[in-house]
């Protein structure tokens, strides 16, 4: 056939540019283009089915809303891969918190707590006071039970670059909750 021609796809910044633009079909385009990419993504960083269900939705809905932010020249499947994988650790860390304080409850005689509430104040001022690279290794690792290559996969970063990044981490950590390096220890996490 003469003179029919398909359209040119157009390029995942210029489907951003349009979502941004207020084009109502161009975030979909751009999600049945990665979609499948990111369920796998997900998938990979999650307990569950469920778990990784919920983590693409979590994902895909930040990044509807904050399309506007993303600089130009960056890459939308990187930036898309990056949010998804934010999204699991989400996910991972709200399940952790959940477990400890039913451990908690169920576990332990309400006059124990007391310390342990104090205890994990403390280690959670410790953790937001570390660069949030070096958290997100340090969690990846030691909280969330990822082994330094899966850490590296879910972070996008290489594998030494996981283990330096913790191995900071941990002594700032030490450092910090080291009490003969305290002057108050009641006021930690004040």
């Amino acid at each position: 056939m003469v003179g029919i021609q398909s359209p040119t796809p157009r390029s995942d910044a210029q489907l951003l540019s349009a979502h941004v633009a207020g084009e109502p079909d161009a975030f979909a385009e751009l999600f049945a283009r990665h979609g499948p990419r990111l369920a796998r993504l997900a998938a990979r960083c999650s307990d569950t089915p469920e778990d990784a269900a919920d983590a693409l939705q979590d994902a895909m809905l930040s990044a509807h809303r904050r399309a506007g932010g993303l600089r130009q020249h960056a890459a939308v499947g990187s930036w898309l891969c990056r949010i998804v994988t934010n999204a699991c650790i989400d996910r991972h860390r709200a399940r952790a918190t959940r477990r400890e304080q039913w451990f908690d409850e169920e576990a332990h005689p309400v006059a124990d707590r007391t310390a342990q509430i104090e205890t994990a104040l403390t280690v959670r001022a410790a953790l937001r006071r570390l660069p949030p690279t070096q958290r997100a290794a340090v969690l990846a690792v030691d909280m969330h039970g990822y082994s330094v290559r899966e850490a590296a996969r879910l972070l996008g970063i290489p594998e030494g670059t996981v283990k330096s990044r913790r191995a900071r981490a941990r002594a700032q950590l030490v450092e910090s909750l080291d009490p003969r390096r305290q002057c108050d220890p009641g006021s930690a996490g004040h």
